[in-house]
């Protein structure tokens, strides 16, 4: 072993040995050597960067692929997760074993002598770039891991995850049809033809995708997500007519309405799983008295799936609708900060049932999904959501006078403000509390915003510290830390 002696006398291994380690501990975990790229020279990687201005879009369309396609990419969903699975244990062997951390090159190498084994020669049916898209989504959850924001990343099986392959630019090849801008023909890797693709709405004329994804449902129905950048332009201002001020609007979110503004206009909660709960009842019934590994159990697994697929695209559907609309007509949106995770915990001791009811409703209202679409729709089209913190009391302060009243239970529906006399639905109120609290932040942080900067997309209020309250332009970081989000 050689060794270099430093000034302080001790003996350091010298980088040599550090490389030869190193191949000792690859070839114990089955890595290949880096025989091709040390052959090769070094040449800076140049990354693509996008035009200025423009956001990346997902657009997301049916497909109905052949039956020799369709048998090709069920081989492609396998072979993706077992490339994610085996990537997963290499990792983990190699950090309980070796106390050696690998990344994304090391899995790729190790995919490279996995297509050349004997044993899983089968991989070469499948497009090499799509293993490694696979890889890299492994990477990206080892990502999240070491930052603390997810827990380990686990085993994929098969019937239980999302069947799932990534295409980037040199796994297909993208057609543009002259006379229809926007659509064209795309053919994936080891495919011989296009899709054929039911174009719903077109692509950006001359845009050329960045990136597809092809997954299959548990209804066995396959969708193709096309991946743009696309140039979104902002819509007009909203303004009221008096004073010129940006028009808003409190959103309370709920379950006897799933939206109710402070207008007092109140949206219907579809209640999609207490319309289907009969249907779905009876249906599960059904599926229980079949043989385990029958043709029939499998027909009766694949109605339930349609079923449950129907719900979510009915659900899908009626929520874009609302936020579409709501974006459209309104500046400002002000919503209340939620945990629904806290929300819907199991449920425990003395009147689960009706907590089991309560997580039920909950989840069939989608509320997570409602704000992820104001999130990013806000930030696409010049509008800015203000989210008011959790504790605020919005339910039980009086919107007449200001006065803040006892809790109330879930099933009191009205109440009047023992200061003024004033009744109030509970809903209505809470809206518009909401409202003036989320225009109290807004004005706070436009006012410390320099001239001509606009307006940041979101507003948390718990990113807005309690001394700008008193100080204003110390709110300048905040905001430009909202702007980022």
């Amino acid at each position: 072993m050689v060794k270099a002696t430093g000034e302080d006398g001790r003996s350091r291994v010298t980088d040599a040995e550090a490389k030869r380690a190193e191949r000792v501990t690859y070839k114990a975990l089955g890595i290949p050597d880096r025989v091709k790229h040390q052959q090769r020279v070094a040449v800076p990687m140049q990354r693509r960067t996008p035009e200025a201005g423009t956001r990346q879009r997902v657009y997301r369309y049916r497909c109905y692929p052949a039956p020799a396609q369709a048998e090709q990419l069920i081989k492609t969903f396998g072979a993706c997760r077992w490339v994610y699975n085996e990537g997963l244990a290499l990792r983990d062997k190699a950090w309980r074993e070796h106390q050696v951390s690998l990344g994304f090159a090391e899995s790729c190498r190790a995919l490279t002598g996995w297509r050349n084994a004997e044993g899983t020669r089968w991989l070469r049916e499948v497009s090499s770039t799509v293993l490694q898209q696979a890889l890299r989504h492994l990477d990206a959850a080892f990502g999240q891991f070491f930052r603390g924001s997810t827990k380990h990343p686990k085993r994929k099986k098969k019937g239980r995850s999302r069947d799932s392959a990534t295409y980037v630019r040199t796994g297909f090849r993208w057609v543009e049809d002259p006379e229809r801008p926007g659509t064209g023909l795309i053919a994936l890797a080891k495919q011989s033809g296009p899709l054929r693709i039911r174009w719903s709405r077109p692509l950006p004329a001359g845009t050329r995708p960045v990136k597809l994804t092809v997954n299959r449902d548990r209804a066995e129905r396959f969708f193709v997500s096309v991946l743009v950048e696309e140039l979104i332009e902002p819509l007009p201002p909203v303004f009221l007519r008096e004073g010129g001020a940006p028009r808003a609007v409190g959103l309370d979110l709920g379950l006897a309405a799933l939206i109710t503004l402070d207008d007092g206009e109140k949206v219907d909660h579809p209640r999609l799983l207490k319309k289907y709960g009969a249907k779905l009842a009876q249906l599960q019934r059904s599926l229980h008295r079949k043989k385990r590994g029958s043709r029939s159990r499998e027909k009766a697994r694949q109605e339930i799936a349609r079923l449950y697929a129907l719900i979510g695209d009915v659900r899908r559907d009626t929520l874009d609708q609302l936020t579409t609309r709501l974006v459209r007509e309104n500046q400002v949106l002000v919503v209340e900060d939620l945990s629904i995770a806290s929300l819907v915990r199991s449920p425990k001791g003395k009147g689960r049932r009706r907590k089991a009811g309560l997580n039920r409703a909950i989840l069939d209202a989608s509320w997570g999904e409602l704000l992820r679409q104001l999130r990013y729709k806000c930030a696409w089209y010049g509008r800015t959501l203000v989210v008011v913190d959790r504790f605020f009391p919005s339910t039980r302060r009086c919107s007449a006078c200001g006065v803040t009243g006892p809790k109330l239970d879930l099933a009191v529906r009205g109440w009047s403000c023992g200061g003024c006399g004033a009744v109030h639905d509970r809903d209505v109120n809470a809206a518009r509390n909401l409202r003036e609290e989320g225009m109290r932040l807004y004005e706070l942080v436009a006012s410390a915003l320099p001239p001509g900067r606009a307006m940041p997309s979101m507003i948390k209020a718990s990113e807005v510290p309690d001394v700008v309250q008193d100080v204003v332009p110390d709110v300048v970081p905040t905001a430009q830390a909202a702007q980022g989000t």
